[in-house]
C-alpha cells in the first residue's frame, strides 16, 4: 500500500489525511479507535454551547466510518453510481446518541471499525486504485481508507484537547 495522491479525496480531507502516519490505512485504522476515552467519562459533555456532546461526536464517528466504508465497497465492486454526500448535523440530531450510554456508542464504533478493517483486509489489490465519485468528488478506494482513518483521527486529537479534562 502507498499513501494517497491528493487527486484521490477531496481537498477538504487533507486535514484528514495528513493525520495518517505512514503509508499503510490498515494499520492506521487497526489502532485503538479513540485512545484515551474512557467508557466511564462524561459523555454529555461540551466544550461550548452548541458544539456536539462527547456522545455526538462518537456517534458521528461511527456514522462517517459507516457511510465511508460503503463508499469503499461500492468503489472497490465498480460500481460506478454517483455517490450521495451527507449533512453531518442532520445525521448527529436524527442520530439521538445523547440518549444512548456511551459505553454502548463506543462499542458500536468499535464494531463499525471491526466492519471496516474487515472489508479493507478482504479487498484485491487492484481496488485500492479504483476510482468513482463521491459526493461529487473524484475518489480512490486508497484515498478513502485514508480519510476515515484520519477522520477519526481527528476526532480523537478534538476530544482530547477540548472535552477531556485536564490533569
Amino acid at each position: 500500500m502507498s499513501r494517497p495522491d491528493p487527486s484521490e479525496y477531496p481537498a477538504y480531507a487533507q486535514v484528514y489525511v495528513d493525520r495518517v502516519q505512514g503509508d499503510d490505512a490498515i494499520a492506521a485504522l487497526s489502532a485503538p479507535v479513540l485512545p484515551g476515552l474512557p467508557a466511564g467519562a462524561d459523555g454529555d459533555r461540551t466544550y461550548a454551547p452548541g458544539k456536539w456532546t462527547v456522545k455526538e461526536v462518537v456517534g458521528h464517528i461511527a456514522d462517517t466510518e459507516r457511510i465511508f466504508a460503503y463508499r469503499i465497497l461500492a468503489i472497490a465492486r465498480g460500481d460506478q453510481a454517483v455517490l450521495p454526500g451527507f449533512e453531518q448535523d442532520d445525521y448527529v440530531r436524527a442520530g439521538r446518541f445523547n440518549d444512548r450510554p456511551l459505553a454502548d456508542l463506543l462499542d458500536e464504533l468499535q464494531a463499525v471499525r471491526q466492519g471496516t478493517l474487515t472489508l479493507l483486509r478482504g479487498l484485491p489489490a487492484a481496488a485500492w486504485d479504483r476510482r468513482g465519485t463521491a459526493n461529487a468528488f473524484s475518489v480512490t478506494v486508497r484515498g478513502l481508507a485514508f480519510v476515515v482513518a484520519g477522520h477519526a483521527l481527528h476526532h480523537a486529537a478534538i476530544l482530547r484537547e477540548r472535552y477531556l479534562p485536564r490533569a
